[in-house]
């Protein structure tokens, strides 16, 4: 099965639970999840504390030093194409262990070297590392919750990959400005390490097409935890008669995975349409985020540890927006299925054929979009009148707080569309979102030379504003193109049956 076939089809050839797993079994593996998608903006945000000492450390210019943000990007952007693929094929466990071996890897390079081509191509490989666990986040969240409660699961789960901003930071620059900018990458490696021996002893398998709703062992030795067979039990025997255990899937095979199932998703004018906006809210708030140690050590002259408190309220914004954003969407889905007369089934999940889910996850994001962009015109300003350093705080919190909630919101939609294929769906969100906002960290600092701060910003803030109506888009059209793909599909899988048959 395609990812593309992974769309609004719900699999109720049984009476099965969606998941067996227990409520504390489901908040386990969510913080077990949350915690592996902390490693991404961990290392990315450790890091941009140290960039004025690396680069006079190294001898390079800041341009050079912020294209190693830059690649840092385009490869977390590409890496979740093979781990999502991988993940939806053999399970989320292989991918997960792959992803660390290869990140730790590559924070040990990071501690050792000592030149700016050592440490492009290190940090090249640790986004390759720990990139692939935005995917794998919303892979294990779509494996064990309905579309109703999603919302919140979702938001706890990526409340992890949201307080790497926050914390970040400030790790990096506690750790560059009195143990040296090696210790960040030592630091890495032992969390790394420490979680991964975790993981593998205690998180269990959830991909559907590998365990089903749980209820069925897996085969392959990658996908066995020293846990997860109690766990399993545990939790079949907790379920009522009537609660039928979920169909036997294939058996997996770990497999080469093909990124090019990626682009299968983005093709979709639906999700085409809803990756583009997306990718221009994130890069709007990364050019910020990436540019803004350059403005604090220029404008005020702030040292290292300075410049990673400063990150605080970026972290803060984007945590307290991603958990309350999932109680605002699992609100907003039953008011919508209310107002259509849809049944909302908590225990085995909804079949959303008929549900105009692109509104319940959408009609609310307007508002956060508009203060948004008018946060990121007012931080240019500003910085461009040098203002008190308060000011810039406030400005970056609210910026946080209200496009964190755009952009989840969107990657909500975009798992609800491919519940069958989440990783990749995922993965097809990361790609897109990454290569863009790598885009925009290396034209930014030209831009503000060439324009000055206040008006870069602005064009940006105006432009979020401009290309607001893609929401409107989504909502209107969107159903009759998930429609259109839903008979293709069918129709496609019907001249395959027609032609096995033929040949029998």
């Amino acid at each position: 099965m395609t990812p593309i076939q992974g769309q609004q089809h719900h699999e109720t050839e049984s009476l099965a639970v969606y998941s067996i797993y227990t409520q504390r079994q489901k908040a386990f593996i969510v913080f077990m999840s949350g915690l592996g998608g902390f490693f991404s903006p961990l290392s990315a945000n450790t890091y941009l504390p140290s960039i004025p000492s690396l680069s006079d450390y190294l001898g390079v210019s800041p341009s050079l030093m912020n294209l190693t943000v830059t690649a840092f990007l385009i490869f977390q952007g590409l890496a979740p194409s093979f781990y999502g693929d991988l993940a939806d094929i053999a399970g989320r466990r292989p991918a997960y262990l792959i992803s660390f071996i290869i990140y730790i890897a590559a924070n040990i390079g990071l501690a050792s070297q000592s030149s700016y081509p050592a440490l492009f191509v290190l940090r090249c490989l640790q986004s390759s590392g720990s990139g692939g666990t935005y995917a794998l986040n919303s892979g294990v969240i779509a494996d064990i919750t309905t579309t109703a409660e999603r919302g919140r699961y979702m938001g706890a789960a990526q409340s992890g990959i949201m307080l790497g901003p926050a914390i970040g930071p400030i790790l990096g620059g506690v750790l560059a400005q009195y143990l040296g900018w090696r210790s960040i990458f030592w630091f890495l490696t032992i969390c790394g390490s420490i979680y991964v021996i975790v993981f593998a002893i205690t998180v269990p398998e959830t991909a559907r097409k590998v365990v089903g709703n749980g209820s069925i062992p897996p085969t392959a030795w990658w996908s066995r935890s020293l846990l997860n067979e109690v766990a399993r039990r545990k939790a079949v025997t907790e379920q009522r008669d009537d609660d039928k255990i979920s169909p036997r899937p294939k058996p997996c095979q770990l497999k080469f995975p093909n990124p090019l199932k990626t682009l299968l998703i983005i093709s979709e004018k639906d999700c085409a349409v809803t990756l583009f906006y997306n990718a221009i809210i994130y890069t709007s708030w990364y050019t910020v985020t990436a540019n803004f140690s350059n403005l604090l050590s220029e404008i005020y002259h702030l040292n290292t540890l300075q410049i990673g408190l400063c990150y605080i309220p970026f972290g803060v914004g984007a945590a307290l927006s991603i958990m309350a954003n999932g109680y605002i969407q699992d609100w907003n889905y039953a008011r919508v299925a209310r107002s259509h007369g849809f049944p909302v089934d908590k225990k085995r999940g909804d079949d959303l054929t008929n549900f105009p889910i692109e509104k319940a996850r959408l009609n609310i994001v307007w508002p956060f979009v508009y203060v948004g962009a008018v946060a990121i015109i007012g931080f240019g300003w500003a910085a461009t009148f040098k203002t008190h350093i308060s000011a810039l705080l406030v400005l970056t919190f609210a910026m946080a707080l209200f496009l964190t909630a755009c952009y989840n919101s969107m990657n909500l939609l975009l798992v609800d569309l491919y519940p069958n294929s989440p990783s990749t769906a995922s993965a097809a969100n990361n790609l897109t979102r990454c290569l863009m906002a790598a885009g925009g960290t290396a034209i930014i600092e030209p831009m503000i030379r060439t324009m000055g701060t206040g008006w870069a910003y602005t064009l940006i803030g105006i432009l979020i504003i401009a290309l607001s109506p893609t929401l409107y888009i989504v909502t209107r059209y969107g159903p009759v193109w998930r429609e259109e793909r839903r008979l293709r599909l069918e129709n496609k899988e019907a001249a395959r049956k027609r032609s096995v048959e033929q040949h029998v």
